[in-house]
Formats: C-alpha cells, structure tokens, sequence
C-alpha cells in the first residue's frame, strides 16, 4: 500500500486520553458528565452499537443512562421516554438510537430531544445554527462523524485551505453537514457535493484533492477516479455476505485498489468509525464544561 494513513483508530485514543483528564477535572469539581441512549426493540446491530457507545463512556469516565424500551413500545411511550431525559440532570447529552419500530415517527421523536443535549450533533436547530457558523464558533454540539473527519485530516495535516472536496452522498449524516465544516473560515475548502443525479461523478472525483465517500455503495470509488496523491476517506458502509463464508461483512465505498494511487487514505473499517465514537464523546464532555462555567 502506498498511501499513508489516516488512522482513525489511533487518533481516537490519543482524543479519550484528553477527554479522561477532562473528565477528571470535572468529576473533581463535582461535575459528572452522563451520556443517555434510547433503545427501542431489540435489533441486534442497534444493540451492538449503543453498547459500544457506554463501552467508550466507561473508558473515560463518562455516566452511563440507558433506555431500553420494548419493540412494540408507542410513539407516547418513546416520547415520554425523550422528555424525561429532556429533564434529567444527570443527563448532559443523549441519542436516540435508529432506526425506531415502524408506527413510531422518528422525525417527531428527534425534534423532540432538546438541542443542548443532542449528543449526535443532527437536531433541527443545531444543524441550523451550523448553517449560520461561518466560522469555527462551535456554540453547540457538531455532528460526530463530519467532525471526525476533520480533525482525522488536521491531525494528521492534509492541506484544506483552499483544496478542492468532493463529497460523494448528500445525507444528513455525512455529506450536508460536512460540506458546511469544511467552507467554514479557519478551514477554507472548496467543497463539491456529487449524487446520484450527478452527471459525471467520475470526473468530479479527479479533479478532488481529498474525497469523502459516504453514499453506501460498495467499491464505487475505484482507482482510475483517483489523482495521484489524493486524500481518500472511505465512510460508506454496506452489509454484504460474504461469499466464501455467507456471514454477513460490512464493506466500503472504496476499492482496495485506491491504496495505490491515494496519498493518504482513511480505511473501512479503522479509519472514520472511531472517530465518530470519540467525537460523541467530545460532544458531551463539551457541553458538560459549558454547563459547569454557567
């Protein structure tokens, strides 16, 4: 492999050993930050993932609070469930786990989570008020994964100011919020979004100094897309069968063949996944120090 890396992995324990002395200090004035999770139904990837999430918590000494509700809990029950958190002091962010049971509506339910404890960084307000930040006044919480992804690029110091991204997704996860990060004064990228109804993707994607992939197809970006020395991130992930085991395994947006020509690439898995985790993380202890200055 020629490219660098961009080591997802690595970098985010270098951000939980911050986030433990910050913790402490905290802890020492009293201050205990608590990272709350709602989990409706018992889907087996959305068990895994929140508890990874109190995992990283126990890690750095962030409180755990877990809701656990049944599968055939209603909208009334989940959104009870969201305004005792809204209250709960010992809560200082939350996330609503999905997908949620259908005859639940999600939208309603996120909308109901109050903005100054949204873990996840992707309320209605607080994509908002990242619309309205032309530069770097992070009031409020950032959508993790767009995050990671920014500080994985700064740390490891892939030029920005004034490079040429392409995004390839337009989801609210990834590729909406990103765009606006990285066109943020103090980062000064260029920033081209490609979708599905983009006429030459392909081409976008050559003249790109770094590339995010994040649409969900597997192998998309292939080698002859990539210039030579490109920053490559893969963030797509896709559950397939393996065809020589039928397990299921989770591939990227990437073709291993981009290691190749990329100047740094940012695998999947082990590139922007723990990265995201961390910056969940970061959010809470965040709002935990701005709640303990008021």
């Amino acid at each position: 492999m020629t490219a660098r890396l961009l080591a997802g992995r690595a970098l985010s324990e270098q951000v939980k050993e911050g986030l433990r002395a910050r913790v402490a200090a905290l802890r020492a004035r009293g201050v205990v930050p608590g990272l709350g999770t709602v989990l409706v139904g018992d889907d087996p990837g959305s068990r895994a993932y929140v508890a990874g999430k109190h995992r990283d918590c126990a890690e750095v000494g962030i409180a755990s609070i877990r809701a656990e509700l049944s599968a055939d809990a209603s909208e009334a029950d989940v959104l009870a469930t969201v305004e005792r958190l809204n209250r709960d002091p010992a809560t200082t962010g939350y996330l609503v786990q999905l997908p949620l049971p259908p005859g639940v509506d999600a939208q309603r339910v996120l909308a109901s989570v109050d903005p100054g404890k949204d873990a996840d960084g992707l309320h209605p307000v607080n994509l908002g008020r990242l619309v309205l930040q032309v530069s770097g006044d992070d009031s409020g919480p950032l959508p993790c994964t767009p995050r990671g992804i920014l500080e994985l690029l700064r740390h490891h110091g892939v030029p920005l100011r004034g490079a040429e991204v392409v995004v390839v997704g337009r989801g609210v996860t990834v590729g909406r919020p990103l765009g606006l990060l990285l066109t943020r004064r103090g980062v000064d990228a260029t920033v081209t979004s490609v979708h599905t109804a983009t006429r030459d993707v392909a081409g976008h994607v050559r003249r790109a100094d770094v590339v995010v992939a994040a649409a969900g197809s597997p192998g998309m970006i292939r080698p002859e897309w990539v210039r030579p020395g490109a920053a490559v991130l893969d963030v797509g992930i896709t559950r397939t069968a393996d065809p020589a085991t039928g397990r299921a395994r989770l591939v990227g947006d990437v073709d291993p063949g981009v290691a190749e020509v990329a100047g740094w690439l940012a695998p999947m898995p082990g590139g922007v996944g723990p990265m995201t985790r961390a910056m969940l993380l970061a959010n809470v202890v965040d709002r935990a120090e701005r709640e303990s200055h008021t």
